[in-house]
């Protein structure tokens, strides 16, 4: 195999290009930060941007993994910002109530009761979506919508705060020297890439997404399957709306988790998921949540001014999302009409949208 066909086989893979992004944007910070790759141990922990990077886009890494599922189905899910409001809201209330914050059983209560609302409310998305046949950004965005509200109506307007040391450690503790919550955020990855890889659910997943119809006629479930995802995407938005609020030590109704519906669904498509549905990729997610979390660390780091720093991330975006197109480097790079040969062109990309076809030949859920 020649160098430029190993060149050409390395491109087409779905990470290269996100990698090669999350590479580029780390790079840029060390003309104004030298030391930006340092890592320092202090009183026991690790400190340094690269720590800083994954501690604080550890809550986008966890809504974007459980919305890959959701759009591998076909889906979307614009709730799980008022998910993160709601679990917090729950959680910090009960604990702001107890005469003694830092007791373990009434932290665990409380978080308890904040990730069965969060399950509460997957599940009516996904009733929505699977039993009454409402299109998802519409079926999602009522909670959106009224979840963010009633996340407000639970803390009375105002901002709550706690002072519990047990509740701190979920999001702004540290253990064996690194942050608490990366441990918690590669659980749940190791978990979803056991459960959608090494068994039929990731088959079957991206089967409904291709072909919604046809799984259900080869016996696929593919209702339980959509509010499965959904549920189990409210769940990440709960566990990360945990996160927010110990870091915080404080519940934000209002703000907490703003807009971060919309930077989970950026991280998907980055990673290489299409958003018709079908094939996914669960570690693309991964690089692609620390792509928008490196960006916006860079965005500070260039001191790039506070009103056009959205455009720019926009425009980053942009950039990466067309270097990810087959057809668009093909027209910049080769020649012709589509550039390159015909096989290339034909190559899968991780934009496929049909369905796993042994998904769909074998797999029959009773």
């Amino acid at each position: 195999m020649t160098t430029t066909s190993r060149w050409r086989a390395l491109s087409r893979h779905h990470l290269f290009w996100p990698v090669a992004v999350l590479v580029v944007l780390l790079l840029v910070n060390v003309p104004f930060t030298p030391d930006f790759f340092s890592v320092k141990m202090t009183d026991g922990h690790l400190y340094g941007s690269l720590v800083s990077i994954v501690l604080f886009g550890s809550p986008l890494i966890l809504v974007a993994v459980g919305m890959t599922l959701v759009i591998a189905t076909g889906g979307i899910d614009l709730s799980v910002g008022a998910v993160v409001a709601i679990t917090g809201a729950l959680t910090c209330s009960y604990i702001s109530d107890q005469a003694d914050q830092d007791a373990l059983s009434g932290v665990l209560l409380a978080m308890g009761i904040g990730l069965a609302a969060a399950v509460v409310c997957g599940l009516w998305n996904g009733f929505l979506v699977a039993r009454m046949g409402i299109q998802p950004i519409i079926a999602t965005l009522i909670i959106m919508v009224a979840g963010r509200g009633v996340a407000q109506l639970i803390t009375d307007g105002q901002i709550i705060t706690v002072n519990s040391e047990p509740y701190k450690l979920i999001g702004g503790g540290y253990w064996l020297t690194l942050p608490f919550s990366i441990f918690v955020v590669a659980a749940v990855v190791a978990v979803t890439v056991a459960l959608t890889r090494r068994t039929a659910l990731g088959l079957l997943v991206e089967s409904v997404g291709g072909n919604a119809e046809a799984s259900r006629l080869v016996g696929i479930r593919s209702r339980r399957i959509k509010i499965m995802v959904y549920v189990f995407c409210a769940l990440c938005a709960g566990i990360a709306g945990l996160m927010i609020s110990s870091n915080t030590s404080a519940a934000d109704g209002n703000n907490a988790g703003l807009w971060i519906e919309l930077d989970a669904i950026l991280a998907v498509v980055i990673g290489g998921t299409s958003l018709l549905g079908g094939r996914f990729s669960v570690g693309g997610t991964v690089v692609g949540a620390l792509v928008i979390q490196t960006l916006t660390t860079t965005i500070y780091t260039i001191g790039v001014p506070t009103q056009t720093n959205l455009v720019f991330k926009a425009a980053v975006v942009i950039i990466v999302c067309l270097m990810q197109s087959p057809k668009f480097r093909a027209k910049v790079f080769g020649g012709g009409r589509f550039g390159g040969r015909r096989g290339d062109r034909q190559a899968a990309t991780p934009a496929d949208t049909a369905p796993a076809p042994e998904a769909v030949r074998t797999m029959e859920v009773s």
